[in-house]
């Protein structure tokens, strides 16, 4: 086990991507007063640190990061490291479940290793490009306890606990491939179905007060599914040139979408997906997060090295609060509950954690 730890008091990166992850840090110049991106009209909106993961010093492929209230530890599938890794938020202290497929070198994309993962029912789920198959591991034990293959190249894993199943989305294949997790962890999960979606899917969450999972189509719309009858029961347009990242306000029925092209959008799953507001972030968006607590969309642009934070108010119209600068290529993002926001720095393969010190949008 391998352990970094970060310092709150680091403020800001100086230019993308440019701290890095030191037993003792001095602080950072502070280019605050210059905050930049669409309506930045806060001067303080973040403080930025960074948590060096192991094996990370070539480069990352981040392609999802989840956090688990239960374990307390935001979940990081650490691509060609071969590493599962946990990272405490408080300490910057990181574990890792090794034994998913490496790549010895990053090239850039994500194509390698574990790159998504959730948590039901106390284990880690977790997918592996390199190996084409879903790993069930033990968070006790830090060891994978079970594989199962899987018919295509996946790119997302959700766990549905209303039918204790595995969802792996397989884009190249325009389906959902479904897995038995009953049996889990003494016995591996069992493909049990699939549902095709034409022209996806692209990122998943699960609605289990309305029964319902949601993902995208590429271009322009989003699609809600029945679990339990396995279909798609409704379609939405979101505005989206390019669909990609997804988050959920379940009990105001709130679906956040990201769009590729630098944009945020809010429908109201409640009333047939009525888009209740949108508004400009940075481009090139693709993991977003959301803060229930707070009201606050963590929106993270690639293209534009920001993460924008957006304020959510009751009735579902956004606000951009500010923008944090983040690495070049970062477009994943996590908020662990306690106004910490984490990013994947891709080049460097670490994790940027921005202090969020916005006031709530809650009312």
């Amino acid at each position: 086990m391998k352990l970094c730890r970060w310092h709150p008091e680091l403020l800001w990166l100086v230019a993308s991507g440019a701290l890095a992850c030191h037993e003792a840090a001095s602080p950072a110049a502070d280019p605050r007063a210059q905050a930049s991106g669409p309506a930045a009209r806060a001067a303080n909106p973040a403080e930025t640190s960074a948590i060096a993961l192991p094996g990370g010093e070539g480069g990352i492929g981040f392609d999802d990061l989840r956090w688990s209230p239960r374990l307390g530890r935001v979940l990081v599938p650490a691509g060609r490291t071969g590493n599962l890794c946990l990272v405490d938020p408080a300490s910057g202290a990181v574990e890792t479940i090794p034994g998913f497929g490496k790549a010895e070198g990053f090239a850039g994309g994500h194509g390698d290793g574990t790159t998504s993962v959730d948590e039901g029912r106390g284990l880690l789920f977790a997918i592996d490009r390199t190996k084409r198959e879903v790993a069930v591991a033990d968070p006790g034990t830090r060891k994978i306890v079970s594989t199962a293959p899987l018919a295509g190249s996946p790119d997302y894993v959700r766990y549905v606990p209303s039918t204790d199943e595995l969802w792996v989305t397989e884009p190249d294949s325009e389906a959902i491939e479904i897995f038995d997790a009953q049996g889990a962890p003494s016995s591996a999960p069992r493909s049990v179905a699939r549902i095709e979606v034409a022209g996806g899917p692209e990122s998943l969450v699960v609605d289990g007060t309305r029964g319902r999972a949601y993902t995208h189509l590429w271009e322009g719309t989003t699609v809600a599914i029945d679990p339990k009858s396995r279909t798609v029961v409704a379609r939405w347009p979101n505005g989206c040139g390019g669909s990609r990242g997804i988050a959920l306000d379940e009990p105001k029925g709130f679906l956040f979408v990201g769009c590729a092209e630098g944009r945020a959008a809010v429908l109201d799953v409640a009333h047939d997906g009525k888009e209740l507001s949108s508004a400009a972030t940075g481009a090139g968006v693709d993991i977003i997060d959301y803060d229930p607590a707070t009201g606050h969309l963590f929106v993270p642009g690639a293209k534009s090295a920001t993460l924008t934070i957006l304020g959510v108010a009751a009735d579902g119209a956004l606000s951009v609060l500010g923008t944090a600068p983040v690495a070049r290529g970062s477009h994943c993002a996590v908020t662990d509950g306690r106004r910490r926001v984490f990013v994947g720095d891709p080049d460097r393969g670490r994790l940027l954690v921005i202090q969020d010190a916005f006031e709530s949008s809650r009312r």
